[in-house]
């Protein structure tokens, strides 16, 4: 059942793919708490309409959708023409994760990952996963050309608003770092020159090798999540060639951070409250803002036993940042020279985000 609504094109409206569970469906709440129609999509009828009375909010309706099929996206394109004549924010936070989980009970599995510090829960789960080639294919279906039919279908609403804004859900699993082959890095790395058709073949050709096993060697991100790394990478990479197609709308990607979720047994740091602060910020974002940029607004450093240090960031990662840098450095060596006792592997992971940054 689709929600229905009068004439509202006088508010802002909002569509958030995969919104009916976790990141998404915080998202739906908190773009509705500051008075935004918002369109709450899923591929399950049943579970999206349950997520809508969940939430209890009069200006949050549900309209099904396949991210996948761009015929589905085409019917919730006509909803939104028929019932708002336009879309301000389209937040395309549907994915999976391109991997297969043997945990046994679920509930069991969640109770053993709480018990255990940041970096067991990592190997935990890395232990846990296997990557066939049909779920590789699934996620890049889903992660990367699902975005792209979903933008096609809404991006005329899009252009019809006086302040059209699109948020693409990233990760830092995205970042090309995590390619060993140089010719694929610059490729990536070169918007001037890049394509959304050579992005399509770039997917394709992941997949085959992929399939053929050959990943190291064609210079692919390995180590696991190679599909989810990878679907992320081009929708890095899609979202910066739309923001330079699109000057008038602002396109920007957002790593939420590792956030706890049914997808990985809520095994993240991070509450879905605090998640979605980075996607609110671009989504509510004043006109005129900054596009094609991926943002990562929290980093959560494990400085001591029990204890966090929490550091806010506004940082675009797709270019150098040398303030965010440097302030990363000063920590670093704060926590080393007077912190009481700080462990080894706190000051790793430390030393490891600020080669991140600076990478």
């Amino acid at each position: 059942m689709e929600g229905r609504t009068g004439n509202q094109s006088e508010k802002q409206v909002a569509v958030v793919t995969g919104g009916n569970r976790g990141i998404g469906l915080e998202i739906c709440k908190q773009l509705a708490s500051n008075g935004v129609t918002v369109v709450l999509t899923a591929r399950d009828e049943k579970r999206g309409a349950e997520a809508v009375s969940t939430l209890g909010l009069s200006n949050v309706v549900f309209h099904e959708l396949d991210v996948s099929d761009p015929s589905s996206a085409a019917r919730l394109a006509d909803f939104i023409k028929e019932k708002f004549g336009k879309l301000d924010i389209l937040v395309n936070n549907a994915g999976i994760t391109g991997t297969t989980w043997s945990v046994g009970d679920p509930e069991i599995f969640r109770q053993k990952l709480a018990g255990m510090d940041f970096m067991e829960r990592i190997e935990t789960i890395h232990k846990h996963i296997t990557e066939p080639y049909e779920e590789a294919e699934k996620c890049l279906r889903t992660n990367y050309h699902g975005i792209k039919a979903v933008t096609k279908a809404l991006l005329p609403l899009l252009q019809s608003s006086s302040h059209g804004r699109i948020v693409n859900m990233s990760s830092d699993y995205g970042l090309l770092r995590f390619f060993s082959g140089d010719e694929l890095k610059a490729e990536l790395n070169n918007i001037d020159s890049l394509s959304e058709q050579r992005l399509d073949e770039l997917s394709e050709l992941f997949l085959r090798d992929f399939d053929d096993g050959l990943l190291e060697a064609r210079g692919w991100p390995t180590g696991g999540f190679s599909a989810y790394k990878v679907s992320k990478a081009l929708v890095n990479a899609y979202s910066r060639i739309l923001a330079k197609d699109h000057p008038s709308l602002c396109i920007n990607c957002v790593h939420p951070g590792y956030v706890q979720t049914d997808m990985n047994f809520h095994a993240g740091d991070l509450p879905v409250e605090e998640g979605v602060r980075g996607v609110l910020m671009m989504a509510m974002a004043p006109k005129g803002g900054v596009t094609g940029s991926f943002k990562s607004e929290f980093a959560v450093f494990p400085v001591r036993a029990k204890e966090k240090l929490l550091l806010p960031l506004w940082c675009s990662m797709n270019k150098q940042s040398s303030l965010i840098s440097l302030v990363s450095l000063i920590f670093f060596i704060f926590s080393f020279l007077f912190l009481e006792s700080p462990d080894l592997i706190s000051l790793v992971k430390f030393g490891g985000f600020y080669f991140l940054l600076i990478y």
